[in-house]
Parts: C-alpha cells; sequence; structure tokens
C-alpha cells in the first residue's frame, strides 16, 4: 500500500534552517507530482509547495518563496524540502502528499521554530 514517511523535523531557532525528508513507497513515485502540505497550530492543512514528476515545475506558496526549496529524487523515491530563514509562523507538522489537499499523506514530522 501508499507509504509516505517523513523525518527531519526538530526544534530550530528563528533564521535557521532544516530538511526535510519523506521517503514513498506503494506506488509508482516516479509519476506523480508531489506536494508537502503542513498544518500549523489551530490551523487547517495548508500546501507549501509542489513539484512535478520529472522534477520541474515547482509551486510555493507566497509566504515560503524564497526560503524553501523542494526537491525529489526519484531513483530513491524521495521527496526533499529544504527550510532556510525559519519564522515563527513556519512552526507546524510538515507532511508529504500525493494532492494539494494533503488527503494522501504521511503521519507527518514537527517542525518546531522557537528561541
Amino acid at each position: 500500500q501508499v507509504q509516505l514517511v517523513e523525518s527531519g523535523g526538530e526544534l530550530v531557532q528563528p533564521g535557521g534552517s532544516l530538511r526535510l525528508s519523506c521517503k514513498a513507497s506503494g506506488f509508482t513515485f516516479g509519476d506523480d507530482y508531489m506536494w508537502w502540505v503542513r498544518q500549523g497550530p489551530g490551523k487547517g492543512l495548508e500546501w507549501v509547495a509542489g513539484i512535478g514528476a520529472a522534477g520541474d515545475g515547482t509551486l510555493y506558496i507566497d509566504v515560503v518563496k524564497g526560503r524553501f526549496t523542494i526537491s525529489r529524487d526519484n531513483a530513491k523515491e524521495m521527496l526533499y524540502l529544504q527550510m532556510t530563514s525559519l519564522k515563527f509562523e513556519d512552526t507546524a507538522v510538515y507532511y508529504c502528499s500525493r494532492d494539494r489537499r494533503g488527503l494522501v499523506r504521511g503521519q507527518g514530522t514537527q517542525v518546531t521554530v522557537s528561541s
């Protein structure tokens, strides 16, 4: 079955950086547009970034443009999110997902930005 396993989240200070990873299995990863979505405290799910099957066609929400970079390695079935210049408001559980709404997503990894 479809499995998406995220890792890399941790406590980081404002201005810091993190790299999230997601290992995919159970489907043809290289055929799918993939997403990172997040859910902040008391908030709903929001998509953060997306990437085309071939690693092209990236999309970002405005608040992360220039700070986050989504990438993938189809041979390893891995999805990544490089996050820099982290802000308090980036605190959230981050999920990799097969869709922009996060309907098919992993268990998530917690990112906490705090001083």
